[in-house]
């Protein structure tokens, strides 16, 4: 069966309005990182975490868990992709290339972007994305699926952790990728 209006596959240099709605849709999002070498990055994330400032600029907050590769790989090269894809509704695939940076709490732009979320104890960075290319594609290959709600449980641990708790399991865990390059979390003396 033909479906009509939907596109095989575009490309633009910035998020259209059409894609910044597909974005406030979406409820989980995938996030890919490499450094000059190693392993290659691929992690989906959740919650309340994107947020679309224009149409060449998003913001993401990323919350403490086992591993932190997204900050070390950019701290080599700013190189990131987002992935999105629709798993209810008609089919699409957003793909969003693009230069990352990564900010600490006691950076002053960490704190303007945090402004923007809910807080969260388990705050670990601000990772802000540059949009270098958007592309689309058919997503047919993509299976429906229903969406039940948001899982609690990372949240739920950072609570139980506390601010003091997350900053040393931050630097317990946090401080080195799974290749060893070093992330922007301060390592204990």
């Amino acid at each position: 069966v033909f479906i009509k209006n939907l596109s095989m596959g575009k490309k633009g240099k910035v998020l259209t309005q059409r894609n910044i709605r597909f974005i406030a849709q979406q409820k989980v999002f995938f996030v890919a990182t490499a450094a000059k070498t190693g392993t290659i990055n691929l992690s989906p994330k959740g919650l309340d975490s994107l947020r679309v400032l224009n149409p060449s600029t998003i913001v993401w907050l990323n919350l403490t868990g086992s591993g932190n590769e997204t900050a070390a790989h950019l701290m080599q090269t700013p190189r990131i992709t987002l992935m999105m894809c629709a798993f209810e509704g008609a089919p699409q695939i957003l793909r969003i290339y693009g230069n990352g940076a990564t900010y600490n709490p006691s950076h002053s732009l960490f704190q303007e972007y945090y402004s923007l979320f809910s807080p969260n104890v388990g705050a670990r960075q601000i990772i802000e994305i540059k949009v270098e290319m958007v592309q689309t594609s058919c997503g047919f290959g993509v299976p429906l699926m229903d969406f039940k709600n948001e899982r609690t449980a990372l949240n739920d641990w950072s609570n139980k952790l506390g601010a003091y708790e997350i900053e040393t399991y931050q630097k317990k865990k946090n401080v080195r990728s799974l290749d060893g390059f070093k992330t922007d979390i301060s390592e204990t003396s």
